[in-house]
């Protein structure tokens, strides 16, 4: 008779700990990601209750909460809100949280992140309400303005970065979106704007400066040649190339030419330093294979591509093709073939060259406050790598100043202020007009601001676009805002 009570005894006592485990595990290891899904309306009706904290650029706030006549408390309002969209993202109560701050920092907009557990905790012992802490961001708002006037309508993007600190100055794509109409708690009007902007062709809520669709850098990539070029020590900025009107690409019956249809120099050669002033297609194209494709992946991974990023929102990788032959080598060297970048990592590359070599880990958030703006928790600049050397910087500036002074360049000049840069006009396929780049940094001789911009499909100017055209103005009205 005891034995059968001992072996229920043992099975009950079995089960009950199999549910003591069991609810321990929600309760503990998977409470903050049962919390966070996003069909959790418990966890989001409750946020509403709590004043989240605001996004400040130079003291305003662009996103703060204000008080609702509904059960939810409060509600978020945006200030500029396609301006800023890139950057804040939206809060909504039918989709929650994405698309820039708002869900990179969620935890800290909300009080709940563990680096503000002792700031709840002097809270609770106050008596002080629920509320969640600011971010003090980096962006520049002039630079931030001068950036969309100069996107204008056309589709693009722009990201303008301090070089020496990594800061972000400026975050801005084109179309953008008003997030207001996401943040409202009109769940009908909610559901239809975002169906609108979701299912729009022109994806106006793809944050384009850090994801979305890679694009074909073009001739900024010949930044990258030129690093691994000079970094191999075989070549200086009066080193030799070719620089034929076209160069027939080995093992193919194509033939690559210059865009102009010229060569690049007397008696088809140039030198390293007008290569890139006047962006030979056929230089660079030898000058490529003639490295091997080791040496130019190694280049690229060395700036960052490949790698994953957060500002804090995540970076989609910048990618180079691998197992090339040599034409596809070729055609990757001048930034073509299957090469796609973000904007963020060719502003990186012009950063890297105005810093003196050293690249800087790009952030967004320059200070977490608290409702008081007491510093909780700062950012400090950081040097994520060094992917070239002091010299090679030095050599790829005076490149870059030629670019502009005397190259395809010339109309990002700004008087009195030295610029230096890059364009690209990149063809992504055989359907649409190339998009359009410029890169680069000013002053050169004492950097303030790096950027990059891109303005897909010729901007407003078709098939017949090209970058020192349409792209370098635009950057010049940046580096305008930004020097003057």
């Amino acid at each position: 008779m005891n034995t059968p009570i001992r072996r229920l005894g043992f099975v009950v006592a079995a089960l009950f700990c199999s549910v003591l485990l069991a609810a321990s595990y929600i309760q503990v290891l998977q409470a903050k990601s049962l919390n966070n899904r996003p069909g959790n309306t418990r966890i989001i009706n409750a946020g509403y209750k709590i004043e989240r904290g605001s996004i400040l650029v130079d003291g305003k706030a662009i996103a703060t909460s204000r008080k609702s006549n509904d059960k939810y408390v409060y509600e978020r309002q945006y200030t500029n809100g396609s301006l800023y969209a890139p950057v804040t993202g939206y809060n909504s109560l039918v989709y929650g949280n994405g698309g820039g701050l708002e869900g990179a920092e969620n935890d800290v907009l909300t009080g709940t992140s563990d680096s503000l557990f002792y700031r709840r905790l002097v809270d609770v012992v106050t008596g002080k309400p629920k509320q969640g802490a600011n971010l003090e961001l980096t962006i520049n708002p002039k630079i931030q303005q001068a950036a969309a006037q100069a996107l204008g309508n056309r589709r693009g993007a722009v990201v303008a970065l301090d070089p020496k600190t990594g800061a972000v100055l400026a975050m801005v794509t084109s179309p953008s979106y008003d997030p207001n109409t996401l943040a409202s708690h009109d769940t009908e009007s909610v559901t239809r704007a975002w169906t609108q902007m979701t299912q729009a062709a022109n994806q106006p809520m793809v944050n384009r400066t850090i994801g979305g669709t890679l694009y074909p850098p073009g001739s900024t990539f010949k930044l990258v040649t030129s690093a691994a070029a000079l970094e191999s020590g075989n070549y200086s900025n009066s080193s030799t190339l070719p620089g034929p009107a076209t160069l027939r690409l080995p093992q193919t019956t194509h033939s690559l030419p210059n865009d102009d249809g010229r060569a690049c120099g007397p008696n088809d050669e140039t030198s390293l330093l007008h290569a890139l002033e006047v962006s030979c297609n056929t230089a660079y194209a030898q000058l490529g294979m003639d490295l091997g494709q080791d040496k130019l992946a190694s280049q690229a991974k060395k700036f960052g591509f490949g790698d994953v990023m957060r500002v804090p929102m995540r970076v989609t990788p910048s990618t180079f093709p691998t197992q090339l032959n040599e034409p596809q080598t070729a055609m990757s060297a001048i930034g073509q073939y299957d090469v796609r970048v973000t904007p963020l990592q060719i502003a990186m590359i012009s950063a890297t060259i105005a810093n003196g070599g050293n690249q800087m880990q790009p952030y967004l958030v320059k200070n977490v406050v608290d409702s008081d703006l007491d510093v909780i928790k700062s950012t400090d600049p950081k040097v994520r790598a060094k992917p070239i050397s002091g010299q090679t910087a030095d050599s790829l500036t005076e490149m870059m100043e030629a670019v502009v002074n005397n190259g395809t360049g010339k109309q990002a000049a700004v008087p009195g202020v030295q610029v230096a840069g890059k364009t690209g006009t990149a063809q992504g396929d055989t359907t649409n007009a190339a998009d359009l780049w410029f890169t680069g940094f000013a002053p050169a001789n004492d950097p303030k601001i790096a950027l990059a911009i891109v303005l897909e499909n010729g901007g407003d100017q078709g098939v017949e676009a090209l970058a020192g055209s349409v792209a370098a103005p635009a950057a010049r009205q940046i580096f305008e805002a930004a020097v003057r």
